[in-house]
C-alpha cells in the first residue's frame, strides 16, 4: 500500500505541477529532412551535450528526466529533455544506474574496505534516494542502501572476490532487479554460482538467486560468459501498465558466444519455474534483410535499452563497431514501413561510423529512448547525442 501511495504521488506531481522535473526537448528546429537514400533514418538532434570527461551510462528516468554517468568525475547528471542540467551527485566509482519506480537510483559503484589489515576495493550497488528534506532531484540524493560483492549471499571472503565486478542493472515492474556480474572463476559449483552470471535482487536489495538457463541440452549454472548489459522489458512512462514481465534481453562479449545478443524468458508451469533462451527469427528474409540472432552479429555489445512506448525496439551499442543497432523483439533489424511505404519489410535505421561527427561515436558507450527520443553516450569523444527518427518528426 506504502508503494501505492508513493507511486499515486508521483503522478500526481507529474500531472499539477508544468515543468516540475525541467523542460521537454523543443524540436521545432528540426528541418524536414531531404529524403535521399533513405527514407527512414535518424537524423541528429542540435545541441549536442558535451563537455563530459567520460560518459559511460545514460538511462531515461521514470520520473522523464535524463541521467549520464560521467566515470570521469564520478558524477550522475541529472538533465531535463531539453539538456539543461538539473543536478549532480558524486559517487566514488560508479559507471552503470538505473532509476526503479519508486524514483530511487540504483548505481553500480565501488566500496573501499579493509578486511583482516588489508584494503581492498569491492565492486558495490548503491540505492540513492531522491527524496529529501531539501527537495527531489539527484543533487539531494542520499545513500538508502548498499550492495557489496560478495556479502550480500555469503559472510566468507577471498582476495579474488575483489576481482568480480558488477557490469550493468535493470528492474523489473515491481522493482526486483538484475544484475550481471563478471570475474575469473567459472566453478558451477561454488558457493553463488559461477562469477560470470546474473543476479537476481528483490525490491528490498535482497540477495534471491542467481539465474540459471534451461535448454534442449540442459539445465546450466554457468550460462552467461562475460555478460556486460542487460534490458527488461519494464520501462518508462511510468504507468500502471509498465510490463511485470520477468523477461530480459542478455549480451555477453565472450568470444567463443557467436549469438552475442539472447532473449531469455522466464518461464512458470504448475511444475516449477526456469529461464530459457527464446528462439528467435533469423532466417526470414521476406522480413528483414539481417536478424539479432545472425552468427557474429555483434564484436562487443556494451549496452542495450527497450523502447517502453508500446513500439517494441531494442536497441544495441556496440563499441568495437562504433554503432546503434535497432531490431524488433521479434529479432528482425530495422522499422517498420511507414504507412504508404513500398517497402514490404523492415527498413534498416542502424547508423554510425568512427568520428566525431553528429552521427559518428568513438566507443559508444550506452543508449536510452524517452518520448521517440533516442539517448546515446559517445564515451571517446566525452558527450551525449539525441537522435529523431525520420518518420517520427512532425
Amino acid at each position: 500500500m506504502k508503494n501505492l501511495i508513493v507511486l499515486l504521488f508521483s503522478a500526481l506531481l507529474f500531472t499539477s505541477c508544468e515543468g516540475f522535473f525541467g523542460q521537454k526537448t523543443d524540436l521545432t528546429f528540426i528541418d524536414a529532412p531531404v529524403f535521399q537514400a533513405r527514407d527512414v533514418a535518424y537524423v541528429p538532434i542540435q545541441p549536442i551535450i558535451d563537455g563530459f570527461f567520460e560518459p559511460t551510462d545514460v538511462v531515461a528516468g521514470f520520473d522523464e528526466l535524463i541521467y549520464v554517468v560521467d566515470a570521469g568525475s564520478e558524477e550522475i547528471i541529472a538533465f531535463d529533455q531539453s539538456g539543461r542540467e538539473q543536478g549532480r551527485y558524486r559517487l566514488a566509482g560508479v559507471r552503470k544506474i538505473v532509476q526503479d519506480r519508486q524514483m530511487n537510483i540504483l548505481a553500480i559503484a565501488e566500496h573501499d574496505t579493509t578486511i583482516n589489515d588489508a584494503d581492498y576495493t569491492l565492486a558495490a550497488i548503491y540505492r540513492l534516494n531522491l527524496n529529501s528534506a531539501l527537495g527531489y532531484g539527484i543533487k539531494n540524493a542520499q545513500i538508502a542502501n548498499k550492495i557489496v560483492h560478495p556479502f550480500y549471499f555469503k559472510t566468507s571472503f577471498s582476495s579474488i572476490d575483489e576481482e568480480v565486478k558488477f557490469t550493468s542493472i535493470d528492474i523489473m515492474g515491481d522493482n526486483s532487479f538484475y544484475a550481471t556480474r563478471i570475474g575469473p572463476r567459472d566453478n558451477e559449483n561454488q558457493v553463488g554460482g559461477t562469477d560470470d552470471g546474473i543476479v537476481l535482487f528483490n525490491e528490498d536489495d535482497t540477495y534471491v538467486s542467481n539465474v540459471f538457463v534451461s535448454t534442449n541440452s540442459g539445465f546450466f549454472r554457468g550460462y552467461f560468459q562475460t555478460p556486460l548489459c542487460i534490458t527488461t522489458l519494464t520501462k518508462p512512462r511510468q504507468s500502471p501498465s509498465v510490463s511485470t514481465s520477468s523477461n530480459f534481453f542478455v549480451a555477453m562479449a565472450d568470444p567463443g558466444v557467436s549469438i552475442k545478443v539472447q532473449s531469455i524468458r522466464f518461464i512458470e508451469t504448475d511444475f516449477g519455474s526456469s529461464y530459457e533462451v527464446e528462439l528467435l527469427d533469423f532466417t526470414d528474409t521476406s522480413e528483414a534483410n539481417d536478424f539479432l540472432y545472425r552468427s557474429g552479429r555483434f564484436e562487443n555489445p556494451v549496452d542495450m535499452t527497450l523502447t517502453g512506448d508500446g513500439t517494441n525496439y531494442l536497441f544495441v551499442v556496440d563499441d568495437a563497431k562504433d554503432s546503434v543497432y535497432q531490431f524488433t523483439t521479434r529479432g528482425w533489424e530495422g522499422v517498420n514501413p511507414p504507412p504508404g511505404s513500398s517497402e514490404t519489410k523492415n527498413i534498416i535505421a542502424s547508423f554510425g561510423g568512427t568520428g566525431q561527427g553528429a552521427m559518428q561515436f568513438d566507443k559508444p558507450s550506452a543508449v536510452a529512448y524517452l518520448d521517440r527520443v533516442l539517448y546515446v553516450t559517445d564515451q571517446g569523444n566525452g558527450r551525449l547525442l539525441r537522435f529523431k527518427l525520420t518518420t517520427d518528426i512532425d
